[in-house]
């Protein structure tokens, strides 16, 4: 998508298939070429063993070596461009109107001398949040992100080149590792190549200061209204003549098509309404007369309104052919599934499980349990914990480090300690910020992530009276001005809720009635006050058997947020989450042990 810049120094990048090219040229758009915590400030904090900003600029010039080596410098002509730069009809776009682009570079040369083997490709993403990065599942499945030559590049809309020393330069880019990965678990690829439930997400090493942009929400079909005009950005190849694809960023307008346009194109087997959404105009048989995506594109956004609808996934060979249409990965289907890798609750920080901190009533040290996905790991110990009256995990600067919040029983100050990595991103120590003063006399806190939209942690509280109040996060410690949700809330003996239960991409809310045990479920709307969350739903009746409750997120890694409950005798159970707001939220419950009955607090 687009055409190199000319200069001196810059290279137009060689294309590499990472997927089979399909006999009838329907052809995925891929370009080719533990740490454990011990505690907070006071017992140490976390040893962070991330790669330095050097060794991952190597990564970055091994990647851009290893797929330029067959291209030729690009040369300036008189005036100014070898190539107008377009997107197979497209224009130039900076990094300024599109701040949460990313680049993705993999590189794998296997160990060996030999170079046979080598795997290497580029894609585009998206910074959906300071360390999340959306893409293509076909960028991500079968590859290993996080220890190979392979790193991620923003903040800026051009691609690496090499120095004369065998740097890189970034050209005012941040470059970054990849810490762990998740795609879609349903993703599939067609006879014909067509790849299906084509999602996924990387999750950096370290935090980038590019602008995110929002995915959009379950209940968008405005976006997908036939001829909505939405734009799509990635640097992918400039013709389908050529392999070469683009040193600067592009971008194009697309009309959104019809499923039954897509269908009657493609066939059912290979779009999957529901799935996938294609755009455009029909492509004309040659360049002259087509707009659309091609090879390099993979993974980068469609947006309409500022929020990102679809991931490119896949086309036909070579783009161009008559009457053929780009398509993308249908953002709203999964966006549930996506929204929980951004609002993990990972004390590992290695596996995308929610993991649960407990507090031994009986010494007051807390411990993490971390997630096996239906088990519980060995306990790892986070030092004394004496003097607070609640611990919850919450990243609320969504900065990748799960932190915690605390309340003071003597003064009932609440704290938040987070790890604050060093300026070369390899270590980093703890920091406490005091969040809320004088809280004594609430009955109830959560942090059940974003409410009102906005893609930053929010808190509630419940008071005195049993009136519930929002804090809308700044993503940074300090809240806007609280917003009164409502009253009656004392009816209810606890609160808790992280992540999102019935899969459309927004934080929710659980509430277990005094009187009789029944949980409802209090599901988020994106709004605020009084409009937070739509009406209540009763998912289970007579809950008495459980004196705690807790809710981390999604401890199982499928995407959805899972509930845990204790009962009297001090089993803990796992009731895993199934994305449906009725009585069928959860799974048959799995035993996570006994003998929890030793633990006086949960978070």
């Amino acid at each position: 998508m687009g055409t190199p810049t000319s200069g001196s120094g810059r290279h137009r990048r060689r294309i590499r298939f990472a997927l089979p090219v399909a006999a009838a040229a329907v052809a995925a758009l891929i370009s080719t070429s533990a740490r454990a915590d011990t505690g907070p400030a006071a017992t140490g904090g976390p040893a962070v063993a991330g790669p330095s900003q050097a060794a991952l600029n190597k990564r970055i010039a091994r990647a851009v070596t290893a797929d330029s080596k067959t291209t030729k410098k690009h040369t300036a002509t008189a005036s100014g461009s070898a190539v107008s730069p377009k997107i197979i009809g497209g224009g130039t776009a900076t990094i300024a109107s599109a701040p949460w682009m990313a680049q993705l570079w993999y590189y794998d040369d296997k160990g060996t001398a030999g170079t046979s083997d080598d795997v290497g490709f580029f894609c585009g993403g998206s910074v959906i949040s300071p360390t999340k990065i959306l893409t293509a599942a076909h960028c991500v499945k079968g590859f290993k992100w996080s220890t190979t030559d392979s790193a991620v590049v923003t903040g800026t809309a051009s691609l690496p080149t090499t120095n004369a020393d065998g740097s890189a330069n970034l050209h005012g880019g941040t470059v970054s590792g990849v810490l762990r990965q998740w795609n879609n678990s349903s993703y599939t690829v067609s006879a014909h190549g067509a790849p299906n439930n084509d999602i996924a997400v990387l999750t950096l090493a370290a935090p980038v200061k590019a602008t995110p942009i929002r995915m959009t929400t379950n209940t968008d079909t405005t976006s997908y209204k036939t001829n909505t005009s939405a734009k799509v950005y990635g640097w992918g190849r400039t013709t389908s003549t050529t392999d070469d694809i683009s040193g600067t960023l592009k971008t194009a307008t697309l009309p959104v098509q019809s499923d039954t346009t897509c269908t009657g194109v493609y066939g059912s087997t290979d779009f999957v309404k529901g799935h996938m959404v294609c755009a455009g105009k029909a492509a004309t048989g040659s360049d002259t007369g087509t707009t659309t995506t091609c090879n390099g594109d993979s993974g980068g956004p469609l947006v309409v309104a500022g929020r990102v609808v679809g991931v490119v996934s896949w086309g036909v060979e070579d783009c161009v052919a008559k009457g053929a249409y780009p398509v993308f990965t249908k953002v709203s289907t999964y966006v549930g599934a996506a929204y929980a890798q951004i609002a993990d609750s990972n004390l590992s920080y290695t596996d995308g499980k929610a993991d649960l901190f407990a507090r031994r009533s009986s010494t007051r040290v807390g411990y993490e349990l971390d997630s096996k996905g239906t088990s519980l790991a060995a306990r790892q110990s986070w030092g004394d914990w004496s003097g607070v009256n609640f611990i919850l995990q919450a990243d609320l600067n969504r900065d990748g480090f799960q932190d915690l919040v605390y309340r003071i029983a003597s003064s009932g100050d609440v704290y938040w300690d987070h790890f604050t990595l060093n300026s070369a991103q390899t270590d980093g120590s703890w920091v406490t910020t005091k969040l809320f003063t004088n809280w004594k006399t609430r009955k109830a806190t959560v942090i059940p992530g974003d409410l009102t939209g906005d893609y930053l942690p929010d808190v509630l509280s419940e008071d005195s009276s049993g009136v519930l109040w929002l804090y809308p996060g700044k993503g940074n410690g300090t809240f806007a001005s609280r917003v009164r949700v409502g009253g009656g809330w004392s009816q209810y003996n606890q609160l808790r809720g992280v992540g999102d239960f019935n899969g459309d991409g927004k934080a929710d809310l659980l509430a277990r009635k005094s009187s009789g045990g029944d949980l409802y479920l209090y599901k988020g709307t994106g709004k605020s006050g009084t409009g937070l969350f739509s009406a209540r739903v009763k998912v289970r009746s007579g809950w008495t058997g459980y004196n705690t409750l807790a809710a981390v997120g999604d401890m199982t890694g499928d995407g959805r947020a899972d509930l845990v409950a204790r009962t009297t005798a001090g089993t803990l159970y796992l009731y895993p989450g199934t994305g449906k707001a009725t009585s069928e939220i959860f799974g048959t419950r799995k035993s996570l042990g006994t003998g929890f009955q030793q633990y006086d607090m949960f978070g």
